[in-house]
C-alpha cells in the first residue's frame, strides 16, 4: 500500500510539473502545439491514478509534430569521381592497366528538407560540394536526380531543387525567436540509408554560438546549439520546434568520438532562408554591406578607458570612404553598442548580422561618440564582389604542399586576437607540419606573414602568385618576413 501510495505521488509531482510548465508557456504567449488547453479537461484525481493520460497527451503531441515534419525530410547521396594512386606494389608485379592512375566513384550520404512546392530543398554546402551526381530520396521512397541551384560555403549551405509533384513542403518559423531551453526534434538519415528519417529529441542548448569551422572561407557563424541526436549523415536535415516549423539546418557536432556527445549546431533558418533567395533570385549570395573596419571589442578595460557604462559593441575602426556608414554620418572612434535594438556581443556577430540581411535593409545602429548616445539608420549596400573574390581566394594546394603549411587571409577579429598592433597587413598561417623545413626554421601556427622575398603580401593570391614564381625558380629560396609575438622576424627555407 505504502509503494502504491509513492507511485501515485511521483506521477502526481510530474503531471504538476507539466502543467506548470505549460502554464508558463501559455502565460508567455509563445506559439506552441501544446497548449494549456490541451489538459483543461484533466482532472488530477490522486486516489484514482489519472496522471498518465497527461503524459499521453504529451507523448501524443510529439508524435504528431514527428509525424507532421518527417516528410518534408529526405535522403540526399552523393556521388564523386576520385581518382586513387596506384599502388607501390604495382612496381613489383605488373598490371594488365599498367601504373597509370585509377578511377573510383566515392559515395557520400546526407539530408536535405524540401522547403517549397516547386522542389527546392536546402542542405548543406559541405554534403553536396564536388559532388559529379546527387540523388534524394523521398519519405515515400521515391527517388529523383537533384540539380545544386547554388552553394554557399561562408554559410555552409546549399539550395537542391528536384522535378516532382506532390511533395511535402515544411513551414518555415522564425529563428530569431527561438529561446534556449525550447524543446525540438533533429530528423535525418544518420550513419546509413537504413535508418534514414531518424528523429530525436533534445532541447536548445544555445544560440549565437560561433565554432570556427568555416573559418577557413571567411564564414558567417551564428549557430543554434542542441543536444538532440546529431550524427554523420544528420547534416543538412532538420531542427524543428513544437510547432513543426524548421528552426535550423543541422550542420555540425562537438565530439571527442566521431559520434553524438549531445553537443550538436544548426545554422539558422532565418539565414538560410536569406541565402536560398539570394541564390534563387541571383543566381548568387548577395550580402548586406557597412563599409567600415574593426578598431578594437569593447572589454572592461576599453570600457573604461573610453567612459562607457557597460562592457558592450565594437569600436569603428575605419569607414569606407562613399559607403553606406559613410553616407549615415558614422565616424572612425564611434562604438556601436547595438543593431535593431540588440546588444552587440562580438565583432564576429555584429559582422554576420550584417552580411546576411539583404542590401537595401536599414538598420538601426546605437552609437556611442565622444560619451553621447546617438542612433543612426544605415541602409546597407551591395558587398563589393572585388572583396569578396578577394577573401574567397584559396591557398593553392600545391603551394601548401611544398610549404608543409597554410595560411589564410588576415581578418580584423584576427588581428585582435593575435593582439597585432594597428595597420598590420599580411596573412596569417592557420596550420603548419611539424616535419616542414619552415616549422624547424622557427614558423608556427599564428605568425604573420606580412612579406615574401622582399615583396609584401596581404591576401593569399598574392602569396600564391609569389610563391609559384619562387616555385619555378632554380634556387627556390624562400625569405618570409613574420610578425610573431609582437616581433618582426625572418624566416628562410627552401621549397
Amino acid at each position: 500500500m505504502k509503494d502504491s501510495y509513492s507511485s501515485y505521488l511521483l506521477w502526481a509531482v510530474v503531471a504538476v510539473l507539466l502543467v506548470g510548465f505549460y502554464t508558463l508557456d501559455f502565460q508567455s504567449s509563445r506559439a506552441s502545439i501544446l497548449s494549456l488547453s490541451d489538459f483543461s479537461d484533466l482532472k488530477m484525481d490522486e486516489a484514482e491514478g489519472e496522471p498518465a493520460p497527461v503524459l499521453a497527451k504529451f507523448n501524443n503531441a510529439i508524435v504528431d509534430v514527428a509525424e507532421q515534419a518527417t516528410p518534408s525530410v529526405v535522403t540526399v547521396t552523393v556521388t564523386q569521381t576520385v581518382e586513387a594512386q596506384p599502388s607501390p606494389l604495382s612496381l613489383f608485379f605488373r598490371s594488365p592497366r599498367g601504373n597509370a592512375p585509377r578511377e573510383f566513384m566515392r559515395r557520400g550520404l546526407g539530408s536535405g528538407v524540401i522547403v517549397s512546392e516547386e522542389g527546392y530543398i536546402l542542405t548543406n554546402n559541405h554534403v553536396v560540394e564536388n559532388a559529379d551526381e546527387i540523388e534524394v530520396e523521398l519519405y515515400n521512397d521515391m527517388v529523383f536526380d537533384a540539380k545544386v541551384i547554388g552553394t554557399d560555403p561562408r554559410t555552409d549551405i546549399a539550395v537542391l531543387k528536384i522535378d516532382a509533384e506532390d511533395l511535402n513542403p515544411i513551414p518555415l518559423g522564425n529563428s530569431d525567436k527561438v529561446e534556449v531551453g525550447e524543446l525540438v526534434l533533429a530528423i535525418g538519415s544518420p550513419l546509413d540509408e537504413g535508418l534514414a528519417h531518424s528523429v530525436s529529441m533534445g532541447i536548445i542548448s544555445a544560440k549565437g554560438r560561433r565554432i570556427g569551422i568555416l573559418a577557413d572561407a571567411g564564414g558567417y557563424e551564428n549557430f543554434i546549439q542542441t543536444d538532440a541526436a546529431i550524427n554523420p549523415g544528420n547534416s543538412g536535415g532538420a531542427l524543428v520546434n513544437m510547432n513543426g516549423e524548421l528552426i535550423g539546418i543541422n550542420s555540425a557536432i562537438a565530439s571527442q568520438s566521431g559520434g553524438n556527445q549531445g553537443i550538436g549546431f544548426a545554422v539558422p533558418v532565418n539565414i538560410a532562408k536569406r541565402v536560398m533567395k539570394s541564390i534563387i533570385e541571383h543566381g548568387r549570395v548577395i550580402r548586406g554591406f557597412l563599409g567600415i573596419t574593426l578598431g578594437g571589442q569593447v572589454d572592461a578595460v576599453m570600457a573604461r578607458a573610453l567612459g562607457l557604462e557597460k562592457a558592450q559593441g565594437v569600436v569603428v575602426g575605419g569607414v569606407r570612404e562613399g559607403g553606406p556608414a559613410d553616407e549615415a554620418g558614422l565616424e572612425e572612434g564611434d562604438v556601436i553598442q547595438s543593431i535593431n535594438g540588440t546588444p552587440i556581443e562580438s565583432w564576429a556577430a555584429f559582422r554576420t548580422a550584417v552580411a546576411t540581411s539583404a542590401p537595401g535593409t536599414e538598420i538601426e545602429l546605437g552609437i556611442v561618440r565622444d560619451g553621447e548616445k546617438e542612433t543612426y539608420t544605415v541602409t546597407l549596400g551591395e558587398y563589393p564582389q572585388e572583396l569578396a573574390t578577394e577573401q574567397n581566394q584559396p591557398q593553392n594546394q600545391s603551394i601548401e604542399e611544398k610549404t608543409g603549411f597554410r595560411v589564410q587571409n588576415l581578418t580584423p577579429e584576427i588581428a585582435r586576437q593575435l593582439g597585432l598592433s594597428e595597420g598590420v597587413e599580411g596573412i596569417v598561417v592557420t596550420d603548419i607540419s611539424r616535419t616542414s623545413e619552415a616549422y624547424r626554421q622557427g614558423l608556427k601556427r599564428g605568425d604573420v606573414i606580412t612579406a615574401v622575398n622582399r615583396e609584401p603580401v596581404s591576401t593569399v593570391s598574392e602569396f600564391n602568385e609569389i610563391m609559384s614564381e619562387v616555385a619555378e625558380s632554380e634556387d627556390g629560396v624562400v625569405l618570409l618576413n613574420v610578425v610573431s609575438g609582437g616581433y618582426n622576424r625572418f624566416i628562410a627555407f627552401e621549397l
